[in-house]
This record gives structure tokens, sequence and C-alpha cells, in this order.
């Protein structure tokens, strides 16, 4: 039965949005971060946009992306993704394995998050970005 499913707690692992390069020709990029003491293995991500614009539902295809392994203490490109869809919910569902348990968590930039003026700098990835809490 379903009560029955262990479902483990993601711990230490993270998204940020990035920017890269000069300004005006800057380019964003989704990041997966892994501070934990282990790497984790066949990392799974599927993203998708999702929202309204001047009342018009939008919605983006969902991508699935693969990341085999992603180091101890490191980090991960996911995808790049365009300015022109940080006003919608921008949506990724992150599934990894450590050893044989399979992990799972959703993680949601809601509309207008991904900004300059959210940029902090994130040390692990040594860049300024939007940090997912």
């Amino acid at each position: 039965m379903k009560k029955d499913i262990e479902i483990p707690l993601v711990q230490n692992v993270t998204l940020a949005v990035v920017r890269e390069g000069l300004p005006g020709l800057e380019e964003w990029k989704v990041m997966l971060i892994n501070n934990n003491e282990f790497p984790i293995e066949n990392t799974l991500v599927a993203s998708q946009g999702y929202g309204e614009k001047e009342g018009e539902k939008q919605k983006t295809t969902v991508l699935r992306h693969f990341l085999e392994t992603v180091p101890a203490h490191g980090h991960a490109v996911v995808e790049p993704i365009d300015p022109g869809l940080f006003h919608l919910n921008n949506e990724y569902w992150v599934s990894y394995y450590i050893g044989t348990q399979i992990y799972d968590k959703r993680f949601v930039f809601v509309p207008d998050s991904i900004c300059t003026d959210n940029l902090i700098f994130i040390k692990e990835l040594e860049m300024e970005g939007v940090l997912h809490s």
C-alpha cells in the first residue's frame, strides 16, 4: 500500500540558475549542486515551464536530462535556460540514486524569481545565480 512506501528525505542536493558571460551577452544555465560527502548516481532531471502570459496559458515541452554521476561536493550543468521563460514556473523533478535507494524531489522557480535582483554569490559554483532554497 502507499502508506508502506518509504520516501527518503532529499538532503544537500539543490538547483541554481546561474548567469555567465558579459552583460548583454550573458547565458543562463541550470546547475545541479551535490553538497553531500558522496556522489549521486544515475540522476534524471525532468524540466518544464508552465504558467500564463497576458491571460493565455503557456507550457513548454518536458525535457529530460540524464547525469550519470554528480561527484561529492560537485555540480553539473542540467540545461541552458532562455530568459524568455523566466515569467513561467520553471519546474525540475530530480531523481537520483545513492546506492540502491532512489531519491526524488521537485524544485520550482516561481514566476519572475529568476532575475538580477535575486542574484547571490553561490560559493559552491563560484559564480552569481539564483539558488533554490
